[in-house]
């Protein structure tokens, strides 16, 4: 699961105190005013070497951003995908690399060489906020951060708690969840916001039955994590949304270390030598990797289909394509938009080129998943075609562990939407839709909808 928006100023008075740890809530998860580029790490910090600020012949590229489509990715990346490889200068000043092929996309991905340790990255973006994460230690639990082993430590029992087998058990109660939304819409009356209605509320309930919280808790759970995440939040409210929702996942800790049930909390808490801080850490990064991710692709997915209605007949008329139609939504969508940031650790070649240790390379999710040598005319939207190898959730040792449980959420969103609102159609013009261009995880904060006989 990708960590996608920080909307909080700052966290005052939240010690985190653990195993061998004593400090205040990490920067890491907090926003801050952008600052000066951050300062060469030293050789012991960086792990045995200096951050390298190597050019090459030619002008380095910048990020591309700009959309000029819904759904595609910025253009330019047709043009870069020439030199999948390419040279990129950060908002920092540092020129490292752009990667823009899937096949060399799959090998920094799965290379060791390559770090996703948080103190080593750079964003590729400028971006208010990103001082705060990038350059820093990942706080405790937050293995997403990590390198292996610390990022085993914690990885590797979570894995064992998401298998195919787990995920799939948790289909009625999904599709039950999602059946309810659409219930509340049809009662509450047209047209309604399928992201407030329907998408976003059932990843937090999903996440509340993995991890244990009692029934009676779930709704002020869930009224944390939606404040939080919210875009109409202020500072202070996401701020005292996200310490509630830490004090709460490590009270829930110490509460199941002595009532252990069948969850993923109790689970650790019996298995592992996690401690609470750090079990904190890890459920906030489920908690909240696991909910825009899955809203987002639920509502650009079904802004998609409406915008191919070829395509969104086939699933109506036939509701077994909808587990093909969710990859091929995982592929061409790639909500990842401004991708994922690794470091060389050593000097490592890529297709003859040469990246030096100490380098910062990008690797755009969305320009591989639309890569011509892997898929045949990859900016059409094609539910029947083969995705297998697709990018949407990266690849290697940081692949997303909850892969599996946006799968059970999206087949079951899909399903319960078509099936039970099959002329469901936008209640705005297209540009109209508001659309998060500006997030790192692209997707919708509103999309009015209507169906039936609705106007």
């Amino acid at each position: 699961m990708q960590y996608s928006r920080i909307a909080v100023d700052r966290v005052d008075g939240l010690s985190v105190v653990g195993r061998n740890v004593s400090c205040q809530l990490p920067k890491f998860w907090l926003r801050s005013p952008p600052g000066p580029p951050g300062p060469s790490l030293s050789d012991d910090a960086a792990g045995g070497f200096r951050m390298s600020e190597t050019t090459t012949a030619g002008s380095p590229v910048t990020m591309p951003t700009g959309r000029v489509d819904f759904f595609d990715p910025p253009a330019e990346f047709r043009e870069l995908r020439a030199t999948p490889v390419c040279r990129m200068r950060y908002p920092d000043g540092h020129v490292g690399w752009l990667v823009t092929g899937h096949g060399e996309a799959r090998t920094v991905l799965s290379d060791p060489r390559f770090s996703a340790r948080a103190e080593l990255r750079r964003s590729p973006i400028p971006r208010p906020g990103m001082d705060a994460i990038y350059g820093h230690p990942a706080p405790p639990g937050y293995f997403l951060a990590m390198d292996p082993p610390e990022q085993t430590r914690f990885r590797k029992p979570l894995t064992a708690h998401f298998t195919v087998r787990r995920m799939a058990a948790l289909h009625a109660t999904v599709e039950r969840l999602f059946v309810e939304r659409v219930d509340a819409m049809i009662d509450a009356g047209q047209p309604s916001d399928l992201v407030a209605d329907f998408a976003l509320p059932v990843p937090s309930l999903v996440i509340c039955e993995l991890l244990g919280v009692p029934d009676a808790d779930r709704a002020e759970f869930q009224r944390n994590a939606i404040v939080h995440l919210g875009l109409t939040s202020t500072a202070e409210e996401s701020a005292a949304a996200l310490r509630s929702i830490v004090e709460y996942v490590q009270t829930l800790a110490r509460h199941k270390r002595d009532r252990p049930g069948d969850d993923l909390v109790s689970h650790l808490v019996t298995t592992t030598d996690l401690s609470d801080v750090e079990l904190g850490g890890a459920g906030l990064l489920l908690l909240l990797g696991g909910h825009e991710t899955t809203t987002n692709m639920l509502t650009l997915g079904t802004f998609a289909l409406l915008r191919n209605p070829a395509q969104l007949r086939l699933l109506v008329a036939d509701p077994g394509r909808i587990p093909a139609a969710v990859e091929e939504l995982l592929r061409y969508l790639s909500i990842v938009q401004f991708s994922v940031v690794r470091t060389a650790i050593e000097d490592v070649d890529i297709d003859g080129i040469r990246i030096a240790a100490g380098e910062t390379v990008t690797v755009s999710l969305p320009a591989g998943n639309r890569d011509p040598r892997k898929f045949a005319s990859p900016d059409v939207l094609d539910i029947e075609r083969a995705t297998a190898g697709h990018l949407a959730f990266g690849h290697g040792v940081h692949q997303c562990i909850g892969q599996q449980l946006a799968r059970v959420e999206m087949r079951a969103g899909f399903a319960t939407l078509l099936g039970r609102l099959p002329d469901i159609r936008l209640a705005v013009p297209d540009d109209e839709v508001e659309l998060g261009y500006d997030l790192s995880i692209y997707g919708v904060h509103r999309m009015p909808v209507t169906w039936g006989d609705g106007r």
